[in-house]
């Protein structure tokens, strides 16, 4: 590549907003869910699609963002997504009535997907395989701070605002976002294929499922963030119609499980260029298994407590820290030509079965108290052998 077509590096500030903003939607309305079943009169299961609709349009979204921008570049469709994240915030924020608040909460995420793929992407277009697992770890660890805080934050704000006002937030920090990115942000995607040329979204998708290493890689993550999306499915439940616990108790605890997070991200960056991606992959689902199990344990055993529940959760999110960013450098490093649609691919296989597991443990979970706790054992154990039987028997892509 010549100094004429090098592309500029973005600022990792930039990257780490323009990343935070989906799951900072995400999380910040977790606490409010209970209390929305109260106020519009519905099911708990009609309630749950307010998370559930958010994680698939997040997922399906990403199949579009990817493959575009391989074509017409990285800026233009992150800032058409972050202008959707505002106006469906605002929309969210005015929601007479638990079907508006749903359509909401689905645009809001259709917006917030742009951030989450094209920052991965812009990452692969300056950096090599192994400096992307340690970039995307960093700028994950960074950005995770806002959701760490978000339920906390979600708590208090359900307590003494209302869950408006969360929304009201939301659209001013999307604001604040779309606005550096408007002045700050370059194109990182300089040479590519333009309109009409290249890989499309289903020719793209053959050439890439036609690697072993990258449907390795993407049923490594689609398994391991299913366990986290069952959690988040059944936790809220747990916590605060069984045990009794507050919103604020929950928003509290749960900072333990993104802190688990961030410091597997910490490591990720810290040890991939000397351990290797792979090596930190299977230590990643390994850890995430014992977390499961342990969380599995104590409900089978009669012994769940907040401590019981968010703990080994903390040690399977750490797990998660090493296997997510280190899987997906690996996916969508299979083929350069392809980085986009590597990206919106695998991001929409995390996405789509987390929002499976998300809702099955949603709806489940009246009739069966522990159904989070076998979801998130099983996916565990399949990512773990998920890893071992495609990812570690292939050969290493070029």
């Amino acid at each position: 590549m010549t100094a004429m077509t090098a592309p500029e590096r973005p600022s990792y500030a930039i990257l780490v907003a323009i990343s935070a903003v989906g799951p900072l939607a995400l999380n910040i309305f977790m606490p409010s869910m209970p209390g929305l079943q109260r106020e519009f009169g519905v099911s708990y299961g009609v309630v749950q699609l307010t998370l559930t609709l958010y994680l698939i349009g997040m997922a399906a979204c990403q199949l579009v963002y990817g493959p575009i921008s391989d074509r017409v570049g990285r800026r233009p469709m992150l800032l058409s997504g972050l202008a959707l994240f505002v106006a469906a915030s605002l929309m969210a924020a005015l929601a007479p009535s638990i079907h508006v608040l749903i359509a909401a909460r689905l645009l809001q995420a259709v917006g917030g997907a742009a951030g989450v793929v094209l920052a991965r992407a812009m990452v692969r277009d300056v950096f090599d395989r192994e400096t992307s697992a340690s970039v995307i770890s960093y700028i994950t660890m960074a950005f995770v701070v806002a959701p760490m805080v978000a339920p906390a934050i979600g708590g208090y704000i359900d307590v003494h605002g209302g869950w408006r006002l969360g929304f009201w937030l939301l659209a001013l920090l999307g604001g604040m976002v779309l606005a550096a990115a408007w002045f700050h942000l370059p194109e990182t995607h300089l040479v590519r294929s333009g309109s009409g040329k290249g890989f499309g979204l289903v020719t793209g998708a053959a050439r890439l499922f036609a690697l072993p290493r990258f449907r390795g890689y993407t049923l490594v993550l689609a398994f391991t963030s299913s366990v986290f999306f069952a959690f988040l499915g059944g936790a809220p439940h747990i916590m605060m119609d069984v045990l009794g616990r507050t919103p604020m108790e929950y928003g509290l605890w749960f900072a333990t499980v993104s802190a688990g997070y961030m410091t597997g991200n910490f490591l990720s960056g810290r040890y991939t260029r000397t351990v290797g991606l792979d090596r930190m992959i299977m230590a990643g689902c390994a850890t995430t298994l014992a977390g499961g199990l342990l969380c599995f344990a104590a409900a089978l055993t009669g012994l769940l407590t907040p401590a019981t529940l968010f703990l080994p959760m903390c040690l399977a999110a750490l797990g998660n820290g090493l296997t997510i960013p280190n899987g997906t450098a690996g996916a969508i490093s299979v083929d350069p030509r392809l980085t986009g649609a590597a990206a919106g691919w695998s991001g929409f296989a995390q996405m789509a079965c987390g929002a499976a597991a998300s809702q099955l443990v949603g709806s489940l979970q009246d009739g069966w108290p522990t159904a989070v706790f076998w979801f998130m054992a099983a996916a565990s154990l399949f990512a773990l052998l998920s890893n071992v039987v495609m990812v570690r028997r292939a050969e290493p892509s070029r």
